[in-house]
């Protein structure tokens, strides 16, 4: 071993030269645990909100793409560029350049998180309507909104912190923070919306607080554990230059994610308007079943943050083949996980749906959905582990182009369902057929050599690896 390789932090070493299924597995593991945590913050909001009547279930319905579209695009888009940048910086062995990088990430986040406070805000009351959103849902729908949007800015400074630590190759410290937040969650929650005591009642808005409070409590926690000695990374608010360059490296992966999370945000919000035509039952029962969906989308990422942390890592270093290697495993293990979960719940739909309400209406719309798109779901979990891993190798396009195909099947297929005289079933159908579009299309992309140049169509593994060592 060399002085060179000797000087390599052994979280490094474990990306560049552990063995791929397990190091992921590994790594995987406390991930997968913050990301479930982090959707039980939205479910356990969920199950006290329902508590308060179908009219308030539907004003989350309505609220809750755009929610997690803030959420996506500041844990998964731009969190995914502050990530990558940082692995490759350490891969490459750029050490100061990764330090940097923590103060550029946070001022990109508070830009990003006035823009949406802004928009919501400003914007809030005509989205809602356009969703579908009427009297007594539309006002409860803008009470939530109003609160989280004002505080957007504790989210962004939450996942952006945790992303940073993320692309060190550490998981396990946003975990253990995130998982601390949601046991204090859990009685605040319901304290906030029913009060007790000398706590008054805040209906809606009390679940909205509730929620504020745990990310500006998550987001002290992980500032303070960066600037501990256990920190593999030096962050300084004063004193270190701003430098386009980092910045550049930061936006180039997460405005393109950005792009993709917008599109996937976008389709949900387009079937919850379309939804909208049957009632604001309809739209609570889609809107909780869909609610798996977005379940799927931290617990993908619990495995695809490790993914894109060792595909930046091995990249940094010049290991290319390593990366395509790790890039197909942790493929096959989403496929399986997100597949699972899709089978379980379209076997069993009602266990889902009575945990928040148990409206016929609701129940029906909910059923009918998770029956006909939860066998789709191996393929949303494939694409959207594969978008992760491409953010680690910096090369977004095609994730891109996928989601945006996603968002154009859902969209016009749903639209031509109900042009043409179709009921919920065409509608949750078109929903489906988008998932599959988005998986193979990025799968195939990404097998044809999209991260090295331009898409080949290599006949096989073989003839794939021989390009990308070519190269």
């Amino acid at each position: 071993m060399t002085a060179e390789d000797a000087s390599i932090d052994p979280r490094t070493r474990l990306l560049l030269e552990g063995p791929i299924a397990g190091t992921l597995l590994r790594l995987a593991a406390p991930n997968v645990l913050v990301m479930v945590a982090q959707a039980a913050v939205g479910l356990i909001e969920t199950y006290f909100v329902g508590k308060l009547g179908p009219d308030a279930l539907a004003s989350m319905a309505l609220v809750f793409p755009i929610v997690m579209l803030m959420q996506m695009t500041s844990a998964g888009a731009m969190g995914g560029g502050i990530a990558s940048a940082i692995a490759r910086a350490l891969g490459a062995r750029r050490r100061e350049d990764a330090n940097a990088l923590v103060l550029h990430a946070l001022l990109i986040a508070l830009g990003f998180a006035a823009v949406f406070s802004l928009a919501l805000l400003l914007g809030g009351r005509w989205l809602y309507a356009q969703m579908g959103g009427t009297g007594p849902s539309l006002a409860g729908a803008l009470v939530y909104s109003n609160w989280v949007f004002g505080g957007a800015v504790l989210v962004w400074l939450f996942n952006s912190l945790a992303a940073v630590i993320r692309g060190t190759g550490n998981m396990a410290v946003p975990a253990n923070v995130t998982v601390g937040g949601v046991v204090l969650l859990v009685p605040l929650s319901p304290l906030l919306i029913f009060g007790w005591g000398p706590v008054p009642a805040m209906g809606i808005a009390g679940g909205a607080i509730a929620l504020l409070l745990y990310y500006l409590g998550g987001s002290l926690v992980l500032w303070a554990w960066l600037r501990s000695p256990r920190s593999l990374l030096v962050p300084r608010l004063t004193g270190m230059p701003l430098r386009w360059p980092l910045f550049r490296d930061i936006l180039r992966v997460g405005l393109m994610g950005a792009v993709s999370t917008f599109a996937t945000n976008l389709s949900i919000g387009i079937a919850t308007a379309l939804v909208g035509r049957f009632g604001p039952d309809a739209i609570a029962g889609y809107g909780t079943a869909a609610r798996l969906e977005y379940l799927l989308v931290p617990l993908v990422f619990g495995l695809g943050a490790p993914l894109l942390a060792m595909v930046g890592t091995c990249l940094g270093a010049g290991r290319r083949e390593r990366a395509m290697r790790a890039a197909w495993i942790g493929g096959a293990l989403a496929f399986a996980l997100a597949e699972a979960v899709g089978l379980a719940a379209a076997l069993w739909p009602r266990q889902w749906l009575l945990l928040f309400g148990h409206d016929a209406t609701m129940l029906a719309a909910g059923t009918q959905y998770l029956r006909l798109v939860g066998p789709m779901y191996g393929f949303f979990g494939v694409g959207l582990v594969l978008y992760f891993a491409s953010q680690g190798a910096g090369r977004l396009l095609w994730p891109v182009l996928g989601n945006l195909m996603r968002l154009a099947v859902a969209a016009l297929g749903g639209w031509l369902a109900l042009r043409w005289g179709g009921g919920l079933a065409q509608v949750f159908l078109a929903q489906g057929l988008a998932l599959v579009i988005y998986g193979l299309v990025i799968g195939s992309a990404i097998a044809g050599g999209a991260w090295f140049g331009p898409v080949g169509w290599p006949r096989g593994p073989a003839a794939l690896m021989r390009r990308v060592e070519a190269i």
